[in-house]
C-alpha cells in the first residue's frame, strides 16, 4: 500500500514554521461537520464515486476477453476527466506492468495533433473510444465526426465495430447512436463528475484493453477508502493531506506543486490538476459570497525540474506546498558501469543503480526545501502497480472533496468553465446562442 509521508507538513527539526500537530487538533469541529457532510452526500448518492470499488466490472473484462485480437491500439477522444485519467494509468503501468496494447489519447482540437496519431496508428488495428456524458462536448464530438468519416470510407462494412461510446446511460444524442448504430457502449455513471471518473468504465475500459489489472485497481481504491474512514484526521492520509493544504493555503501558500520522481508518474500529476484546480477554485461559497479560493497546480518532474524549478522553489515566494511523489522498487533497472575510476568527480557513481541516484537526488530536494523552510510532503509507492495505482486516485479523489467541505464551497461543479463554452459554441454558430455573437461581436470592436 502506498504510504504518506507528512513529516515536513506537520513537523520537522529543520522546519520550524510547519503546521502544529495542536493546530489540526483545533480544527477537530470543522473536521467532523466536514465527515458529516461527506456522509450525508454519499448517502444521497451524491458521491458516486466513493461507491466504484464495488462495481461490476463483468462487462468490460468480458469485451476484452471476447475483442478482435486484431485490435491492439485503442484511441481515446476525450478531453478533461475523460481523458486525463486514462492517460496517467496507462503511462503510469506501460512500462512497469509491460502492457501488451497501446492506448493513445486525443484530448484537444489541434489539427497537428490529430495528424501525428492518425500517422503512428494502424487503422487496420485500431479501436476508437469515444467518451463524453452529455455528448455535446464539442472537442470530442469534432474528432467523432471527422474519425467516424474517416472509418465509414476506409472499411464501410464494419466500421461501427472499430468505435465503442462510452456516455450517458440514458440519456444524449451519443446514446440514441450507440443503441441504434450497432456500437458497443459502456456508461459514465450518473453521480459521478468528469474528474472523478477515472474508476469508472471511463477509465476501466482503455486500462482493461491494454492489459492492467482493473480489479486489483479496484481493491487498492477500496483499502484506500477503508484506511478514509478512520475518524482519527491523524491516521487518515486523505483528511491529514487535506487540512494541512487548507491550513496552508490560509497562510498564503496557494500554489500546490506536484512533483513525481518518476517519469511513469507524469501525467498521474495533470490528472491531479485538473482535480485539485477543478474542485477547488471557486468564486463564491455555499452562501453565496465572493471568496475567489482555490490553490493553483503545477507539475514538476523529478530530476528534470531540479534543474529548472528547484532554484525558484527554494529561493522564491514562499507560497507553494510540495508533494513529492516516489517509487521505491522499480521494475527496470540499471548499474552505473566504473568507466572512469581514475576521475574522483564521477567514479563515486560506479556500482550504483539509476534508482538510487533518483531516489538520493530527491531527498536531497526535501533536504533542501526542509532548510529554505518550504513545506513538503511525499506520497510513496513501493512499486508501481494497478493496485497502488487505484489507492492513491481514491486518496485524492476522497482528499478533495474534504477539501472542498473545509473550504465551504462545492468541490463538484465547475461554472467557471460553462462561460468558455457557451462563447465556442456562439462562435462556432450554434443555434440559440445569438445574443452571445452579438455580444463577442461588439467585444472585438473594442
Amino acid at each position: 500500500m502506498i504510504r504518506f509521508d507528512h513529516r515536513n507538513l506537520l513537523s520537522n527539526p529543520y522546519l520550524k514554521t510547519a503546521i502544529r500537530p495542536s493546530r489540526v487538533l483545533d480544527y477537530a469541529d470543522k473536521v467532523y461537520s466536514a465527515r458529516e457532510e461527506l456522509a450525508k452526500d454519499r448517502h444521497s448518492g451524491t458521491l458516486g464515486f466513493y461507491d466504484l470499488p464495488e462495481q461490476d466490472i463483468s462487462h468490460i473484462t468480458e469485451f476484452v476477453q471476447k475483442i478482435d485480437p486484431q485490435f491492439q491500439t485503442m484511441v481515446v477522444l476525450g478531453i478533461g476527466g475523460s481523458a486525463l485519467g486514462n492517460k496517467a494509468i496507462y503511462n503510469a503501468l506501460k512500462t512497469e506492468a509491460e502492457l501488451k496494447r497501446k492506448v493513445l489519447v486525443y484530448d484537444n482540437v489541434d489539427p497537428v495533433f490529430l495528424h501525428e496519431i492518425l500517422a503512428e496508428i494502424n487503422l487496420e488495428t485500431t479501436l476508437f473510444n469515444v467518451i463524453t456524458k452529455s455528448g455535446g462536448t464539442a472537442e470530442t464530438m469534432s474528432a467523432y465526426m471527422i474519425l467516424l468519416d474517416l472509418l465509414m470510407r476506409k472499411f464501410p462494412q464494419d466500421y461501427n465495430k472499430r468505435m465503442i461510446i462510452t456516455t450517458d446511460k440514458e440519456k444524449g444524442f451519443l446514446r440514441k447512436i450507440a443503441d441504434t448504430g450497432g456500437y458497443a457502449s459502456f456508461t459514465v455513471p450518473g453521480n459521478v463528475g468528469g474528474r472523478f471518473s477515472v474508476l469508472s468504465d471511463v477509465g476501466l475500459l482503455s486500462s482493461a484493453f491494454a492489459g492492467v489489472d482493473i480489479a486489483a485497481m479496484l481493491k487498492g481504491a477500496a483499502d484506500m477508502r477503508e484506511l478514509c474512514n478512520n475518524k482519527d484526521v491523524l491516521r487518515n492520509p486523505a483528511y491529514l493531506n487535506g487540512i494541512l493544504h487548507f491550513l496552508y493555503m490560509r497562510e498564503g501558500k496557494n500554489i500546490s506543486v506536484m512533483m513525481p520522481y518518476s517519469n511513469s508518474l507524469y501525467d498521474f500529476a495533470d490528472w491531479y490538476r485538473q482535480l485539485w484546480a477543478e474542485s477547488l477554485g471557486k468564486r463564491f461559497d455555499l452562501k453565496g459570497r465572493e471568496i475567489f479560493v482555490g490553490q493553483t497546480p503545477v507539475k514538476a518532474l523529478g530530476t528534470t525540474d531540479q534543474h529548472s524549478q528547484i532554484q525558484l522553489y527554494t529561493e522564491g515566494p514562499n507560497d507553494k506546498v510540495l508533494t513529492f511523489l516516489t517509487v521505491e522498487r522499480f521494475h527496470h533497472d540499471y548499474i552505473i558501469p566504473d568507466l572512469h575510476p581514475e576521475l574522483e568527480d564521477i567514479s563515486y557513481l560506479a556500482g550504483k543503480k539509476l534508482s538510487e541516484l533518483l531516489n538520493a537526488e530527491r531527498l536531497g530536494t526535501e533536504i533542501a526545501l526542509c532548510k529554505a523552510e518550504r513545506p513538503n510532503c511525499n506520497l510513496i509507492f513501493p512499486e508501481l502497480n494497478a493496485y497502488n495505482l487505484g489507492a492513491a486516485i481514491m486518496m485524492y479523489e476522497i482528499q478533495t472533496v474534504f477539501t472542498g467541505k473545509l473550504l465551504n464551497i462545492n468541490p463538484l461543479d465547475q461554472p467557471g468553465v460553462e462561460t468558455g463554452k457557451i462563447a465556442t459554441f456562439a462562435l462556432m454558430g450554434k443555434k440559440g446562442y445569438d445574443k452571445e455573437r452579438e455580444e463577442i461581436s461588439r467585444f472585438n470592436k473594442q
